[in-house]
């Protein structure tokens, strides 16, 4: 595909896309037990990802791509959840690597998306790896511990550090074909099990200076201002922002499945099924509304303050503990055979669990985070990484 004949494609709207998803959460429902059983998503699943161009979603407009926003994407990734959390995250995460893969330059994007747009792009872009300089680039090397997807990539952004010229480690990431890395089966967990999301290990990989990046760059959203909207958001928040759709369709779920089963019980559930309907709706309204600050920075080109990005992390770190004490509070008046292994409801329970204990999700380091910005008190901890 050419850029020119890219640039001619229709703009697909948000609800268009979400409708897509929509249609799709049947099937993800029906083989969710296999995904998480097997420990990886169906590839029947991906293929009808493809087929709706869900894919592509943050793919940049110039390569055929939709360049969705944050809040398009969390209700997109969302919807899907209330099917499958496993294949909503991974949307979510490759996605992100080719939200990633936009910022970087023209020529490492031809690389990735000249046969097409829906490309894959695992990534594992905390530093864990160490990059030396040779002639054209870099010589990479290490092991990325939990990198969602990768089964399903073509390519895969790993971390590396690079020593600085004062001596001290300037992180970089890296772009590579994922037939040049090598996938150890580690995850092995309670819950989001059909994620892979596994170790991936690379000895000596050679990866050109064009596909290449400062890991600062996009931590800070310092990209041209020719860029989209969506690239300049700063890091640190899409990817909390991609832990929270899954946690809110997980609810949406289970919230559907008690009502199912429990319409006809006493007074007691009906007080709990409201409150966790109400919390349900607390997290939804947290996490759009940030998702729209979000959009709205992008828009404007220029970095929130430290502030504005720590209220924006509150929010939705909020908005991921609001849906998962939602489906703790479901799951203690849905009787001992909601833990039954035929049961959706103790995968979504699992899933959920394991979704909120991202450490970028941490709720007390958020709110201390928060605390310390409005009182002037100190640096922040989490907000400006």
């Amino acid at each position: 595909m050419t850029t020119m004949h890219a640039r001619s494609l229709p703009i697909v709207d948000a609800d268009n896309l979400v409708a897509r998803a929509a249609d799709l959460v049947p099937l993800l429902s029906f083989n969710a037990a296999r995904a998480d059983r097997q420990r990886h998503v169906p590839a029947e699943n991906l293929d009808e990802l493809r087929e709706a161009r869900l894919l592509r979603m943050m793919t940049p407009r110039r390569w055929g791509g939709h360049e969705a926003g944050c809040e398009t994407k969390i209700r997109v990734v969302s919807e899907l959840a209330r099917g499958c959390a496993s294949t909503s995250w991974l949307l979510a995460f490759l996605t992100r690597g080719a939200w990633f893969v936009g910022m970087m330059g023209k020529q490492a994007q031809s690389d990735v998306w000249a046969t097409g747009p829906d490309t894959t792009v695992a990534a594992a872009v905390s530093p864990s790896g160490t990059a030396e300089i040779v002639d054209g680039g870099y010589r990479v090397s290490g092991r990325w511990r939990y990198c969602s997807g990768v089964e399903h990539a073509d390519w895969v952004l790993l971390g590396a550090r690079l020593e600085g010229p004062d001596g001290q480690p300037a992180p970089i990431v890296t772009l590579v074909p994922r037939d040049q890395v090598d996938i150890e089966d580690t995850w092995h967990v309670t819950g989001m099990r059909g994620t892979g999301s596994n170790t991936i290990v690379a000895t000596g990989v050679t990866v050109p200076s064009h596909r290449t990046i400062p890991l600062a760059a996009v931590e800070n959203a310092q990209r041209p201002f020719r860029r989209a909207a969506p690239y300049h958001v700063p890091l640190t928040l899409c990817t909390l922002l991609d832990l929270t759709g899954p946690q809110l369709g997980l609810a949406r779920a289970a919230l559907e499945l008690v009502i199912d089963n429990t319409a006809k019980r006493g007074v007691s559930v009906q007080l709990v099924v409201a409150r966790a309907a109400s919390s349900i709706d607390t997290a939804q309204a947290l996490v759009l509304t940030a998702a729209q600050e979000m959009d709205r920075a992008g828009r404007t080109r220029v970095r929130p303050a430290l502030l504005d990005c720590a209220r924006m992390h509150t929010k939705l770190t909020r908005g991921i503990v609001e849906a998962r004490d939602a489906i703790r509070e479901l799951m203690s008046v849905a009787g001992s055979s909601a833990f039954a292994e035929a049961n959706p409801l103790q995968r979504i329970w699992r899933d959920s669990e394991i979704t909120s204990s991202h450490a970028v999700s941490n709720p007390g380091i958020t709110a201390e985070d928060y605390g310390r910005l409005l009182l002037g008190v100190d640096e922040p901890m989490v907000s400006d990484r």
